[in-house]
């Protein structure tokens, strides 16, 4: 049985590399990456975006030099960063030199698109990962519950942490950068709880944090890239906590990917499912709910819905490995996470 290592903890005045491994920043939200850049230099931090980042398109580069900026950023940072996700990191799997990105020791923090990197990195090496933050989500304040990547990074192994369910969630169309309000007063509007599925008002569950976009992970599932099940024999004696975001697929698309992750055995091992807050659309005869109640419902672990992650924020950071124990009283929940082998 192997265990979990941890990336070298996050010192103050730490480098941090900005390459863009799926997608980078078009020239007219360049005035926000700036913003981004500042919130972090304005903590002590070294940022060093890279020249993909900044390249607009649906990739900044071929497939092969996103995969060299990436081995670069991992040689010369202590966090890689990249900006946001995008659409085609899964051209990057089987260019990428697991081995080596795991000998760097180097948290490796992002979502969406950027899933897709973050759980093999996991899966296949057994170095932690951090899902629920990118450079671009740098200006807004989070909910007080939260704790943000730069504070989890900084933490050494054996470490432990405790967030908070968020009391209010943004419910609101994206506007111009100009007119988005960045304080946690104005930015989360709409109240929010986490609930169980079978409508049960307590519950307490713990396992290995593993998850990341539903869109971009269950495309993994039947390979070597996403072989959950060979993780949990591998990495998580303790069993799984499977977390999973919808990003935009409507819920027949998600009642379809739920249960190819059932079929590829993604839930064998859990002892619970954390299902992330949505705007994705219903259809006439199937609810976002539905969905998941459809696929998962009748798995005897629990599963709770509207937790803090995904493209609905907030989202917590989450780290792929962990031993993390999550509970849920009258809908207020936490979770603890455990930065433990």
């Amino acid at each position: 049985m192997a265990g979990i290592t941890y990336p070298t903890p996050l010192q103050a005045g730490g480098r941090i590399e900005v390459p863009a491994p799926s997608m980078g920043v078009p020239e007219e939200l360049h005035e926000r990456l700036r913003a981004a850049v500042a919130s972090l230099t304005g903590q002590g931090l070294d940022v060093h975006v890279r020249d993909h980042a900044t390249t607009g398109g649906l990739v900044p580069a071929s497939a092969a030099d996103r995969v060299q900026d990436l081995h670069t950023s991992f040689r010369s940072g202590d966090a890689v960063l990249p900006p946001w996700g995008g659409e085609l990191a899964i051209e990057l799997l089987d260019g990428i030199d697991w081995a080596a990105l795991a000998d760097a020791q180097t948290w490796f923090v992002g979502w969406s698109d950027i899933s897709t990197l973050l759980l093999p990195l996991t899966t296949v090496t057994g170095l932690a990962t951090m899902h629920g933050a990118n450079l671009m989500d740098e200006p807004w304040d989070l909910p007080t519950e939260c704790h943000r990547w730069t504070d989890v990074a900084s933490m050494a192994a054996g470490s432990s942490f405790q967030q908070r369910s968020a009391p209010r969630r943004r419910s609101r169309p994206w506007a111009a950068w100009s007119e988005e309000p960045l304080d946690r007063d104005r930015a989360y509007e709409t109240l929010t709880r986490w609930r169980a599925i079978d409508g049960r008002s307590d519950l307490s569950i713990s396992g290995r944090l593993i998850g990341g976009c539903l869109e971009t992970v269950s495309l993994l599932a039947g390979t070597p890239y996403g072989d959950v099940p060979r993780f949990a024999l591998e990495h998580a004696p303790e069993g799984t906590l499977v977390y999973l975001e919808a990003a935009g697929s409507d819920a027949i698309g998600v009642l379809r990917m739920l249960r190819s992750l059932r079929l590829a055995g993604w839930f064998d091992a859990a002892k619970g499912i954390l299902i992330g807050r949505t705007n994705s659309p219903d259809t006439p005869d199937l609810s976002q709910e539905d969905a998941v109640r459809r696929a998962l419902g009748d798995i005897d672990v629990p599963v709770v819905l509207d937790f803090d992650t995904g493209h609905q924020p907030p989202q917590m950071p989450l780290v792929n490995g962990a031993l993390a124990d999550v509970t849920l009283v009258d809908g207020q929940g936490s979770i603890t996470q455990h930065l433990t082998a």
